[in-house]
């Protein structure tokens, strides 16, 4: 079974999340789903510094601050193995480019579960929402 490791951003700007949509994909159980940005972590990165790459290369967006590590998940897919780390991010501002998500959401903590998320992405919104303050 393949594994792969990623980062994801939990964005935050004036009490609201930042949630993309995933573009159409031929697997089917994460095609237009939505997720915390991010992506693979490339051989050397550390945690941090793929986090930083992958929000420039998705989104031309560089956060004023990257919390420590959130939440880790691991979720099993039909096809792959995922190790996903969320960092809690901080935007100065809701304008952020699209460049790979078909849509974008930013969302108060009580509407995160209006969306249908990709099921790694999952956990974080549960614990965002147990823990109960704005990020």
């Amino acid at each position: 079974m393949k594994k792969i490791e990623v980062v994801a951003a939990i964005i935050s700007f004036e009490n609201k999340t930042f949630c993309v949509q995933r573009p159409e994909n031929k697997l089917s159980y994460i095609s237009k789903k939505f997720e915390f940005p991010g992506g693979k972590i490339e051989k050397g990165e550390s945690k941090e510094q793929a986090l930083k790459r992958e929000l420039l290369e998705e989104l031309n967006f560089i956060p004023t601050k990257i919390d420590s590590l959130f939440l880790t998940v691991v979720h099993q897919y039909p096809d792959f193995e995922l190790t996903m780390h969320s960092f809690k991010c901080y935007s100065e501002t809701k304008d952020i480019q699209l460049n790979e998500h078909i849509s974008s959401e930013w969302l108060s903590l009580k509407d995160l579960k209006m969306l249908d998320w990709a099921e790694a992405d999952i956990p974080i919104v549960n614990r965002l929402i147990e823990n109960g303050q704005s990020i």
